[in-house]
C-alpha cells in the first residue's frame, strides 16, 4: 500500500504563491492518478486538481482553475502543487490523494476513489 507524506505548507499573503509537495512511497503499480484535496474542519472534503501518472493530464476544479498548477515527477515518485494568486477562502488544511485505480477523469473529484492519503498541510493565507 502506498505511503504518502507531504511538505510544504505555511503562512503568506493575499495575492502570493505556495507550492505544497506530496511525495510516494512504495507507488503501486495499479493506481493510475494522484490528487489533491482540501477541508475545513467540519465541513466536506473538497477536491481540488488531479493528475494522471501516465501522460500527466491535469483536472481542476473551478474553483482552482488557471490559480493552481498540478504537476508530478515520475522518477521521484512525487506530485506537487502550486499556488498562485491565493485567497484568504484558499485557507484550508490540504491533503495528497494517491492509489486511485480509476480510469475515467470525472472519478477524480470523489475522495472515495483514492486509497491512500498523506498527513495534511496547513495553508493560512492572510489578508
Amino acid at each position: 500500500q502506498e505511503r504518502l507524506v507531504q511538505y510544504g505548507g505555511g503562512v503568506v499573503q493575499a495575492g502570493g504563491s505556495l507550492r505544497l509537495s506530496c511525495v510516494v512511497f512504495g507507488r503501486s503499480p495499479s493506481a493510475y492518478a494522484m490528487g489533491w484535496f482540501r477541508q475545513i474542519p467540519g465541513k466536506e472534503r473538497e477536491y481540488v486538481a488531479a493528475i494522471r501518472w501516465s501522460g500527466g493530464v491535469q483536472y481542476y476544479a473551478d474553483s482552482v482553475k488557471g490559480r493552481f498548477v498540478i504537476s508530478r515527477d515520475e522518477y521521484n515518485n512525487t506530485v506537487a502543487l502550486q499556488m498562485n494568486s491565493l485567497k484568504p477562502e484558499d485557507t484550508v488544511v490540504y491533503y495528497c490523494a494517491g492509489d486511485s485505480p480509476r480510469y475515467w477523469s470525472g472519478a477524480y473529484s470523489n475522495p472515495e476513489n483514492f486509497r491512500s492519503w498523506g498527513q495534511g498541510t496547513k495553508v493560512t493565507v492572510s489578508s
